[in-house]
């Protein structure tokens, strides 16, 4: 049987990920060796790495560099409870494959973010606002003439796992139109998802609704400048659960002021913002603590997912 150890950052979230009694890998045909492993140094550590084939890893898990992975002669698979693994190794891993869950961590940012579509659209946030201030009676038809989910276009800005995930769930509303930018998505994978491919300056002219997917990379950095915000409608909203860099902070600071568009920002940069960052107070900006990945009950299925993963590699092997 094989034997593999769990390194997370925390045994809380190892509580959260597999259980208070690790039940979600209580079927793998498989030893778990140690405790859980917040750090790879420690005399203790190094002898449970020395055992295992299989390493379970997460947020928050310590880099396997090359003095790391010395001592873990026999290991032979990790398994990422968390999005792409590539950062554990910056040194590289021979003889190691990897995998990760991100596709099931993606799942709840495409529902967080249709969340956010579907109440951008209606203008939630802001009858909201209306109501609270005036605490009477608002005639929508006056106050929301041009708000709704009806023939309204969503633009997604990159086909990543989540980007595609929140494609699938707008399946479901036929009446939106969405288009996507994504300059490595073929004709081909554009029609298969179900959506017009477009350049990216008109996607932010066209969209009522622009959600940010793309990952942070030397040329999305910034991506979202000052000229592309500029472009979007009056009463549009950018939705954004990929990365605060993604976007000009300035920029979009700047044009939220005005009042002229709309967010919804799970994710800035810096996080969190200063205390004195106006955002916090403007009644056209919805700000949540990086909460549309995966919490509370939610990280029992990428736990779930990983123990299937290594269910899969005990029984059949790499």
């Amino acid at each position: 049987m094989i034997e593999y150890a769990v390194a997370v950052g925390s045994d809380r979230l190892a509580g959260r990920l597999f259980g208070p009694s690790f039940e979600a890998l209580a079927d793998v045909p498989a030893s778990r060796v140690g405790d859980v492993l917040t750090e790879l140094e420690s005399d203790g550590a190094r002898r449970t790495l020395a055992r295992a084939e299989v390493l379970l890893t997460g947020w928050e898990t310590p880099q396997l560099t090359a003095k790391v992975l010395r001592h873990a002669p026999r290991l032979r698979r990790v398994i990422h409870a968390g999005g792409a693994a590539d950062g554990l190794f910056p040194d590289g891993a021979p003889g190691i494959t990897a995998s990760d869950v991100g596709a099931a961590n993606a799942l709840p940012v495409a529902e967080y973010s249709l969340a956010m579509v579907l109440l951008a659209n209606k203008d939630t946030f802001r009858a909201q606002q209306l109501y609270r201030e005036r605490r009477a009676f608002i005639d929508r038809e006056a106050e929301f003439a041009a708000s709704g989910n009806y023939l309204r276009t969503v633009g997604v800005v990159s086909a990543s796992r989540t980007g595609r995930a929140l494609v699938e769930l707008l399946r479901s509303f036929p009446t939106l139109r969405v288009l996507l930018y994504d300059p490595y998505l073929t004709s081909h994978e554009a029609a298969e998802l179900g959506v017009e491919p477009v350049t990216l300056p008109e996607l932010m002219s066209r969209s009522s609704v622009v959600t940010l997917h793309a990952p942070v990379l030397p040329e999305t950095v910034g991506l979202i400048d000052a000229g592309l915000l500029a472009r979007m409608p009056d009463g549009a909203t950018l939705i954004n659960t990929a990365r605060g860099a993604i976007v000009d902070a300035g920029a979009l600071e700047r044009e939220l002021v005005t009042g002229r568009i709309n967010a919804v920002l799970d994710v800035t940069d810096p996080e969190p913002l200063p205390a004195s960052s106006p955002l916090y107070d403007l009644p056209n900006v919805v700000l949540t603590p990086h909460i549309a990945g995966s919490m509370g009950t939610e990280l029992r299925r990428m736990g779930d997912t990983a123990a299937a993963d290594l269910a899969r590699y005990a029984r059949s092997g790499p």
